[in-house]
């Protein structure tokens, strides 16, 4: 990729979005904490109403955001920039957090819509707890690989791979 102004909106794509999934996971986790102190049916009713409008939203910045890093990983490879390592670390948080998601919290997540509001399953505070451990997880690593991608974007002169 060769235009400048493709390569500043893959930059921007990648930043905004790292920094917007690291936001709401961020903001979730506060929500999850604040919610410790809900009885079952209270917190059932909450994860219910939260669950609809938070998948579709984060789909929507993963997908472009890990695209635009992607982009941005292989353009630091074939231009052997230093920026490489932030980028593939950025990656791989990426990935461990869309891990923990499919694996554990997209699990759960489809598990709560079947609970009945009037009564919760008996175990529905285990299962909140492993939710928002893998939840906290999945946080950390969003954090991280913001940061990671702020270092490899951020002050950064933009030089063009020609090939």
């Amino acid at each position: 990729m060769t235009n400048p102004v493709l390569v500043r909106i893959v930059r921007y794509t990648s930043l905004l979005g790292c920094g917007m999934l690291a936001g709401v996971a961020l903001t979730v986790l506060f929500l999850e904490l604040a919610l410790r102190d809900f009885t079952g049916p209270e917190y059932v009713r909450v994860r219910q109403a939260e669950y609809a409008p938070f998948t579709w939203f984060i789909g929507v910045l993963l997908v472009p955001t890990l695209v635009a890093v992607v982009i941005l990983a292989l353009r630091a490879r074939a231009g052997r920039s230093p920026e490489l390592r932030w980028l593939a670390w950025a990656l791989g948080l990426l990935l461990v957090a869309l891990a923990v998601s499919l694996v554990v919290n997209g699990p759960i997540n489809m598990e709560q819509m079947d609970w009945s509001v009037r009564s919760p399953p008996t175990d529905w505070a285990r299962v909140r707890d492993r939710w928002q451990i893998a939840h906290a997880v999945r946080t950390v690593a969003l954090v991280l690989a913001y940061g990671c991608v702020s270092v490899a974007v951020l002050d950064r002169p933009l030089r063009l791979v020609r090939r």
